[in-house]
């Protein structure tokens, strides 16, 4: 398609705001059809969207659309299935009788005013980094006395047109945009204009507060309070009384996003909350600060972004829209502790939120700064498999195999979720029916757990596999350990047009593979060997692998933890050298009857998968002694 013009304008006012869309697009092909599918949401707390045109131009004709069609009005709560209720409407207008070669003409007006944030509005105009060939334009206006505080990007103010109580900007052909390769988040923003109403984030804090603390505030008669002597009677300290009070939380009051009524923002009131028995994160946490309070616990709500898009947060203008989740932050002997309501009831108050958090907004009658959450390397693995083969019977026999993956953090509550209502045999039958025949032979017991102690999913599967040993020739043998090599990391460079000093970025993650190989009863020790053991670093993330051969058991250790997310271009430039020597061969263990040239490992003392605790804090999965 080719857009002869595409206008956005945003107007503020005591009404709130007011967005108006235009635009005449020519069809170029048949995939562009699909534009005159037009629907409008909107909230039916504001007033409803006006249309002011429809129109097609065809060899010279006008053809009305509005004239002979009308829209249909649906309500469709499009989330039902995430427990979410907003109470959208939606109107849907499928224009008959569109042709590639027309142009499509479309104007209409939408409005928003929420009344949790009163008079305060805010909001983003941005332009797409790879739009569409033509014209474009974007505005912002207010009525006198709604001057909103404003921010934009570089590129946008060198194309800003200022006018009376009025901001402009158009675009002819924009070139499309082309952020710093793997750079941090916050290297992506562009062609970006913010406006808001509040002044900073103390302002914004300052807001929100209130809301809460009405939405905490119980009746005198009111079963929370019940609920929360029940609590102080059979827990003794401060911290087991929140974690009752959270579990309580998260048990007995089931999560439904609440948007009606006003509410996307509002809280509803706790005892509201616990009399329906469900709520979204904002009722939960106010009726979590209600049975704290209650117990005597300094807390406050929290405003988060859980989808960890909130890189360079601090560098923006407060607006509400860049949070999606509230918790609570309690105070309890001198240490912080993050309760989120919306999880399992298996998650603990915690001193870290379960979401990659980087900034957090404290809600406070006071008001609070934008705080930051200082990254640190993970102490323990997200994900740890543990693979046991038992081959003594021989080369030739089926392996008793046992598989274990141990998964933390978000991961692990996903799969509480899934197979905590699964019974045994449930599981070892989905098992059997979907595993067997690819590898395994049998599989014989299948067993789920999830371990508040470690905050870990742990899932074992046991049974027999055939092992595909290679006939290496004279009675030699070899095998690659499952998850026993590393692929070599990938160059960081970036195109001439690209900011060549912006750092480089990888996603923290911390992952470790343990196998431990039974030997053939008929070898010695002496005739087997192995690949290398390494210790390296590489672009910020450590890389290690260790053997030892005992009691007739080869051990391999093999941990992967990025130790540094954002490393800076003279790091990557000087890493991008070191790529070639880096070690990616797999993890063979090689048996000769010979015994010549026999080696495994370099002296490391390894734990096999059954004589360690691999849910313990510490793991030696990686080398902290790793440095370059």
């Amino acid at each position: 398609m080719f857009i002869r013009r595409q206008d956005v304008e945003v107007h503020l006012s005591d009404q709130g705001q007011a967005q108006y869309i235009g635009y005449r697009v020519k069809i170029l092909q048949s995939s562009a059809l699909q534009l005159g599918n037009i629907s409008i949401a909107w909230n039916p707390i504001s007033d409803a969207p006006i249309v002011h045109e429809i129109k097609i131009f065809r060899d010279g004709q006008v053809i009305d659309i509005l004239k002979d069609s009308s829209f249909e009005i649906l309500r469709r709560e499009d989330q039902l299935e995430m427990a979410m209720l907003d109470g959208t409407l939606t109107a849907i207008l499928r224009i008959p009788d569109l042709r590639v070669g027309d142009e499509l003409e479309v104007s209409l007006t939408t409005f928003a005013s929420d009344p949790t944030l009163k008079n305060n509005e805010a909001g983003l105009l941005v332009l797409p980094p790879n739009p569409s060939p033509g014209r474009y334009r974007l505005g912002l206006s207010w009525a006198q006395g709604h001057e909103p505080n404003l921010k934009m990007t570089d590129d946008m103010m060198t194309a800003v047109t200022t006018g009376e109580r009025e901001i402009d900007f158009r675009f002819d052909n924009p070139a499309g945009l082309s952020p710093p390769r793997d750079a941090p988040a916050r290297y992506q923003w562009q062609r970006a204009v913010e406006y808001t109403d509040f002044a900073d984030w103390v302002a914004l804090s300052r807001h929100f507060a209130p809301l809460y603390e009405t939405a905490a505030t119980v009746d005198a008669n009111s079963d929370i309070k019940r609920e929360a002597s029940r609590i102080a009677i059979a827990q003794t300290s401060p911290l087991d009384r929140a974690s009752a009070a959270l579990k309580l939380v998260q048990q007995d009051v089931r999560y439904i996003y609440v948007g009606l009524d006003g509410r996307n923002l509002t809280p509803a009131p706790a005892d509201e909350t616990w009399r329906r028995r469900y709520g979204d994160c904002k009722g939960k946490t106010a009726l979590l600060l209600a049975l704290l309070h209650e117990l005597g616990i300094d807390a406050e709500a929290v405003l988060v972004n859980s989808s960890g898009a909130d890189d360079g947060l601090d560098q923006r203008l407060p607006l509400p829209q860049y949070f999606d989740h509230v918790l609570v932050r309690a105070h309890i002997d001198g240490a912080d502790y993050w309760l989120d309501g919306t999880l399992p009831p298996v998650a603990p108050p915690s001193a870290r939120p379960v979401f990659p958090v980087s900034w957090v907004l404290p809600l406070t009658e006071q008001g609070s700064e934008l705080q930051n959450l200082a990254w640190q390397p993970a102490t323990t693995p997200d994900e740890i498999n543990l693979y046991e083969i038992d081959a003594r019977a021989g080369f030739d026999e089926p392996a008793r195999v046992v598989s274990t993956e141990i998964v933390r953090g978000v991961g692990g509550l996903q799969t509480y979720m899934q197979l905590s209502a699964a019974s045994t045999g449930q599981l070892l039958d989905v098992f059997r029916q979907n595993a067997i025949g690819d590898a395994w032979l049998t599989i014989d017991d299948v067993q789920w757990r999830y371990d508040q102690g470690a905050g870990a999913s742990i899932l074992t599967i046991s049974g027999t596999r055939t092992i595909d040993w290679d006939d290496d020739g004279s009675g030699a043998k070899s095998l690659a350990l499952p998850g026993g090599g590393f692929s070599p990391p990938q160059r960081r460079v970036r195109a001439a047009d690209q900011d060549q000093n912006a750092p480089f970025y990888t996603a923290p993650e911390y992952t470790c593979h343990v196998t431990t190989v039974r030997l053939p009863s008929s070898t010695q020790e002496n005739q087997w060997s192995s690949t290398a053991s390494f210790n390296t670093r590489l672009f910020g993330r450590n890389y290690h692998r260790a053997w030892e051969l005992r009691d007739g058991a080869v051990r391999m250790v093999r941990g992967s933890r990025i130790e540094q997310p954002e490393i800076d271009a003279s790091t990557a430039r000087r890493d991008n050298e070191r790529i070639a020597a880096f070690d990616n061969s797999m993890g063979w263990i090689s048996f000769n009857p010979s015994g010549r040239r026999a080696s495994v490992g370099s002296g490391e003392t390894v734990p096999a998968t059954y004589d360690f605790d691999w849910t313990a804090s510490e793991v030696p999965c990686v080398s902290l002694l790793s440095s370059n």
